[in-house]
């Protein structure tokens, strides 16, 4: 007999103890501790090199750890939904509809040599292309659309998939300021709405600080984890991760000296000789 298991929003789903991995030879990360609850929208940040790309690898099973281990709550496993950055990269020949590609995601081992779709998956994956906004586009070839577009598609794949927790690796990169704005609010009202749980990779830490509910600064090892409100200014994250300053105290340009009252006279004076007021 079968049991099926319900998610209850916050319960932990996703568990990372002691992980340290190595690539080529070389340690990535090493001894990562690290704890995602369901509805949790967590943003993995960090320089290039950092590890970020081999956690998610490592979480996926793609990647064989050295040591440590990655467990999942039982009610969401087989639950993983992947969007890689390469997702607004696809072949331009690429000949299938916003539709189709969607409904690649509802394919698994049980059902890949089964007619394409029953009545329940078309009628799921229809809307789900309205959840992620391409209600206008779900007959359009995937190749036709803009990087945000299809980038809202990859992400519509993986929810046809019916993943609990999403991954995702740089998936702002190559889409534009306004679809990665709306992107954002898609992925937060998941959380929100349907109890998706996100664990999304990037460089661009303003983006993450206005976006996510939790941060995670990873370089080799995790030196930050904790609320986007208390994610550290430049100057304790250069602290935090060993960068010494470059300028000697004392020694800062006449213009990093100047004040700014100074500036705002100089301003002053200069437009009194030009006669204005």
């Amino acid at each position: 007999m079968t049991t099926n298991l319900m998610l209850v929003c916050g319960e932990e789903i996703l568990q990372v103890s002691g992980l340290s991995v190595n690539r080529s030879g070389v340690e990535v990360i090493s001894d990562i501790n690290l704890s995602v609850n369901c509805g949790e929208f967590v943003g993995i940040v960090g320089p290039n090199g950092a590890g970020k790309t081999t956690l998610i690898l490592t979480i996926l099973g793609i990647l064989k750890p050295r040591k440590g281990h990655v467990s999942l709550s039982k009610a969401i496993s087989g639950k993983v939904g992947w969007v890689p950055q390469a997702a607004t990269s696809l072949p331009k020949n690429m000949k299938i509809t916003v539709r189709e590609f969607i409904q690649l995601g509802t394919l698994d081992s049980a059902t890949w040599f089964l007619p394409f779709g029953t009545k329940y998956d078309k009628q799921n994956v229809s809307k789900i292309i309205e959840t992620v906004g391409l209600t206008d586009y779900a007959e359009t070839r995937i190749a036709n659309l803009s990087g945000g577009q299809r980038q809202r598609a990859a992400i519509g794949k993986a929810l046809a998939s019916k993943a609990d927790l999403l991954l995702m690796d740089e998936p702002m990169v190559g889409v534009d300021l306004k679809s990665r704005n709306s992107i954002m609010r898609l992925l937060d009202n998941l959380c929100h709405t349907q109890n998706k749980t996100i664990v999304m990779i990037s460089h661009d830490l303003a983006s993450m600080k206005r976006t996510v509910h939790r941060m995670v600064y990873l370089e080799q090892q995790i030196r930050y984890d904790g609320s986007t409100n208390d994610f550290p200014e430049l100057s304790v994250l250069a602290d935090l991760r060993g960068i010494e300053e470059t300028h000697p105290e004392g020694l800062l340009s006449e213009v990093d000296q100047t004040a700014p009252e100074d500036i705002i006279t100089v301003w002053q004076k200069d437009e009194l000789r030009s006669g204005k007021s």
